[in-house]
């Protein structure tokens, strides 16, 4: 195995209060049993603080604003479970941050699989996809987005991110219908 999916914040809270990002949920349930087959990790990131505020970053106005929210962000509380079907061969990293990678072992059940390539999917597509894009390619990882597993609450911010910024980074921009590669 050397390439993982990455499907970030498809978790109840998210999904169940945002419609833009419940909009991805069909195509990544659709791709999740071919990139299985395909000998894929797939690697489920959901984002959660602690319900006594010991995680929240000082100044930081729009992370407040998430652990305000109460039990949609909480860690332990229903609206971070994922919303998607985990398999047992399937890995659940929890996050803190925009980043998949920032603070938690996901470089490392990456690096123990041997993986060289990461997918992309989730929301938003200006946090969590682009964090963890430019995350994976500092670490090395070559990096596909998939366009239509991504979303963000201002359209227009998604379709600049995918048409422009991915691209001038070097990042590989497709369609979960022509991922994984065959």
């Amino acid at each position: 195995m050397t390439t993982a999916l990455i499907i970030g914040d498809l978790q109840r809270g998210i999904t169940g209060n945002y419609p833009f990002a419940a909009q991805v949920l069909p195509q990544v349930t659709e791709l999740l049993p071919r990139a299985r087959a395909a000998g894929v990790r797939v690697v489920f990131v959901h984002f959660a603080m602690r319900g006594n505020g010991a995680d929240l970053p000082p100044g930081s106005a729009l992370v407040r604003s998430f652990f305000e929210a109460g039990d949609t962000f909480h860690e332990g509380s229903p609206g971070t479970e994922l919303a998607l079907p985990v398999a047992d061969e399937d890995v659940v990293v929890l996050k803190r941050r925009a980043s998949a990678f920032a603070g938690t072992d996901l470089d490392l059940v990456l690096r123990a699989g041997g993986v060289d390539t990461v997918a992309i999917a989730g929301v938003a597509t200006s946090a969590m996809v682009a964090a963890t894009c430019y995350d994976a390619a500092d670490r090395g990882y070559h990096v596909t987005v998939l366009r239509d597993g991504c979303a963000d609450g201002d359209p227009a911010m998604h379709d600049f991110f995918m048409d422009a910024v991915f691209p001038s980074r070097g990042f590989e921009v497709v369609s979960s219908t022509e991922w994984p590669p065959r």
